[in-house]
């Protein structure tokens, strides 16, 4: 009887945190194998599926914590990122979390140490344990069986099947592969035969100067209302907007730089797409400044870290940048360390625009100017615009959504739109007559997000937390059409700024201009089977190394 309760109990527990029967057959199935493993060492049935169950729910629990931070759910792929640096980091970012963390890992120790000494049953003889081991084992196959990638890939975003994930993911091979270096989740056996190169639309090729904007997204995405300065931040009148779809959540800033510099999805990538900027170096032989290097393009990102954070530089560098500026460097009088207690948009998107004016300066070489921000990064508890200025905007953000995180984001986000507003007419008198295209974009939602999707209980959406903006400007640019544009998935953003600026597009460029049709607004979650054939085109043709060269990486 007891036997029987504490199965139901375990049960019950994991279809609460499965929040959803559609799949618990597999996390039943899970809980049985598990047992079964645990039963051969322990003997009795008791402990074995008591234990078994608590692993469940812890698994589910983490499951939960990381996709309440990062809007994706535990897989296998994850493991080797514990090891890697991101606890240390989320310790920095969410230590509440952390601790609370900390704290039900105690617990659970504790109530593992407690069934192991006193709750003990009927010992079970080895023959009938090791007849149950096979018979979950065959259980655990069958139901696992039909739990391929593209369930994974489906079901990553949704908030719900926290334990069968978990479990699908430990029979996916690309999960495993995460562990020995790059691995492509979405590549074809058959390559896609390339498109012809396009040829340039004008005689006189744009300057492109794209902006990232860490942590911003647009407010109307959750139904909250914005004023007429921001509305033309993110929507400029004489521009194309559009929202944008990302594969982060939260942060991880440079898996959307990978994105927009070599038209891949991070996501691609599994547990890699955290250090790509590490592991890929040396890897990616075809990209968005190289593309525009081979038409007389320089090349230079401004970034709002110092040049040592994490591998930007050698990853900038095997990309085919030339020259490459960090915050530290800056000419006077920008002051960095003056900048870096606030991280001030209005500070370093000034320097970023004279920077770029006094480069240009007699000199026709179209350039290609990309620059990080770092203003709106959580955590917004802490008020980094200065009491007495935007308060106004901020009185309007906490009118619409009571909470101080968001007026802080809001207060920071229109501070940002007003100086866009002053650059972009700097822009347009200091160099009269030249043609320019200007891109900008939010790199992620910040975290606080999750507050206001859970208070305004919208209706679900698995993919809105990956949603942040698009704007794309021109000055003097003939032809261009402003307008609503169509959402686009990051790794097609820089594809369409060259379409917008007329330039000529290669054969890779024009292949992967021609697969927007077929993904939407989607990248990694398409099914396409084009982008999966293109994929293997890439690495036919050498142009993605899955195997590491070390002397390219150097």
């Amino acid at each position: 009887m007891i036997l029987v309760l504490i199965l139901v109990v375990a049960i019950a527990a994991i279809a609460l945190t499965e929040r959803s029967v559609e799949h618990l057959s597999l996390a039943v199935a899970a809980l049985l194998f598990n047992a079964a493993v645990l039963l051969v060492f322990l003997a009795d049935a008791e402990r074995a599926i008591l234990l078994s169950g608590m692993l469940a729910v812890a698994i589910a629990g983490i499951s939960i914590v990381k996709f309440n931070h990062s809007a994706l759910k535990l897989t296998v792929s994850d493991l080797p990122l514990a090891l890697a640096g991101t606890v240390p980091f989320f310790v920095l970012q969410y230590p509440r979390m952390m601790l609370g963390v900390l704290a039900g890992s105690v617990i659970f120790a504790f109530a593992s140490s407690a069934v192991l000494l006193y709750a003990a049953g009927y010992s079970i003889p080895i023959a009938f344990r090791i007849l149950f081991f096979l018979l979950a084992l065959i259980g655990f196959a069958k139901a696992s069986k039909s739990k391929s990638a593209t369930f994974l890939r489906l079901n990553l975003t949704q908030g719900r099947f926290f334990y069968s994930t978990f479990t699908a993911s430990l029979g996916d091979s690309a999960c495993w592969r995460q562990f020995g270096g790059l691995a492509l989740s979405d590549i074809a056996n058959e390559p896609l035969p390339l498109r012809e190169a396009t040829p340039a639309r004008y005689a006189c090729s744009p300057d492109i100067i794209v902006i990232q904007h860490e942590s911003v997204f647009d407010p109307r995405i959750f139904g909250l209302p914005v004023e007429p300065v921001v509305e033309a931040f993110l929507s400029p009148p004489d521009g194309e907007f559009g929202r944008l779809n990302v594969d982060i959540f939260g942060g991880g800033s440079w898996q959307s730089e990978f994105s927009l510099l070599t038209g891949l999805s991070s996501a691609s990538f599994g547990s890699s797409a955290y250090h790509l900027f590490e592991k890929g170096a040396g890897r990616f032989h075809s990209s968005l400044p190289r593309s525009l290097a081979s038409l007389g393009y320089k090349t230079t990102p401004i970034s709002s870290c110092r040049r040592e954070f994490l591998s930007y530089d050698k990853f900038y560098r095997s990309i085919g940048i030339d020259e490459r500026i960090f915050v530290d460097e800056l000419p006077l009088p920008f002051d960095v360390r003056r900048f870096e207690a606030t991280n001030s948009d209005a500070m370093f998107l000034d320097a970023v625009i004279d920077a770029h004016t006094k480069r240009i300066a007699d000199d026709p070489t179209p350039r290609f100017l990309y620059a990080l921000t770092n203003f709106n990064h959580g955590p917004h508890h802490r008020q980094l615009v200065p009491s007495g200025q935007f308060e106004r905007e901020r009185a309007f953000a906490l009118a619409s959504f009571p909470d101080a995180g968001y007026g802080e984001y809001y207060t920071r986000l229109a501070e940002t739109a007003s100086v866009w507003q002053r650059l972009r007419a700097k822009l347009a008198s200091s160099s009269p007559g030249r043609p320019v295209l200007m891109v900008h974009y939010g790199d992620h939602q910040p975290v606080m997000t999750k507050q206001i999707d859970r208070q305004l209980k919208r209706p679900g959406d698995g993919r809105r937390p990956f949603g942040t903006f698009y704007a794309i400007e021109a000055l003097n640019i003939p032809h261009f059409s402003p307008g609503p544009g169509a959402d686009l998935d990051i790794a097609f953003l820089g594809t369409v700024a060259l379409q917008r600026a007329g330039i000529a597009l290669d054969t890779i460029f024009a292949t992967r201009a021609s697969l927007l049709d077929d993904c939407g607004a989607a990248y990694f979650a398409s099914a396409s089977e084009r982008k999966r054939r293109f994929h293997r085109t890439l690495v036919d043709l050498g142009l993605i190394d899955l195997m590491p060269n070390p002397r390219q990486a150097r």
